[in-house]
């Protein structure tokens, strides 16, 4: 029984080293597995997040410079075409210009208004020539109805010659620029006129 004994208590130390082995290596090794698999896993949301704030910031950015790109460059070709408009313009208008200086010089030396007239009146076909190339047109005046659209009424007229709202005479001619109005032409416009007393004094016929 000594014996027996004795083999069981040098059995029993040996099983509780191994069971605290046991233990103790599970708490405390870390197998490479396990260290691939932390260091593999996926961004959190909130890291998602800010990863998704910084590529719209960037692209946002990108968006912005271009757009100032954009709006310099219209405004540069914006100035360009309104510089080579005025430029066409008045290359249309420099030869009207030349014809007036000429007219002038020759009125010194003029004997005969009738020649002076003459000149004048050719530079105003010349600058209805460039008018009309350019695209301007006068509007309508003597004779016709008042169109408050194109017309300012300046003062009224009477008179028995045209009927009531009537443009009488022109004071400074309107133009139309294509289809839109430049300047309204300023105008006198006919109305009926008035009854004398005398007229109103007069008996009825019979009495």
């Amino acid at each position: 029984m000594d014996g027996e004994m004795n083999d069981n208590a040098g059995d029993k130390p040996e099983n509780g080293q191994n069971g605290q082995g046991d233990e103790g290596s599970e708490e405390e090794v870390i197998f490479p597995e396990d260290e691939a698999t932390e260091a593999g896993e996926e961004p959190t949301e909130l890291e998602k997040a800010h990863a998704e704030r910084d590529r719209m910031r960037e692209q946002l950015l990108r968006i912005a410079a271009d757009f100032d790109n954009f709006r310099k460059r219209s405004r540069k070709e914006i100035e360009e075409v309104r510089r080579r408009a005025t430029e066409d313009t008045l290359r249309e208008v420099l030869p009207i210009v030349d014809n007036l200086e000429r007219a002038a010089n020759a009125m010194g030396d003029a004997t005969e208004v009738a020649a002076v007239a003459d000149g004048v009146h050719m530079v105003l076909r010349g600058f209805e020539d460039v008018a009309s190339r350019l695209g301007l047109k006068r509007v309508p005046g003597v004779g016709n109805q008042f169109d408050p659209t194109c017309h300012d009424a300046m003062q009224q007229e009477e008179t028995d010659e045209y009927p009531p709202g009537t443009i009488v005479s022109e004071i400074v001619p309107g133009y139309y620029l294509g289809e839109r109005l430049l300047r309204p032409a300023m105008v006198v416009v006919a109305k009926p006129p008035t009854q004398t007393d005398d007229q109103g004094d007069e008996p009825p016929k019979g009495a």
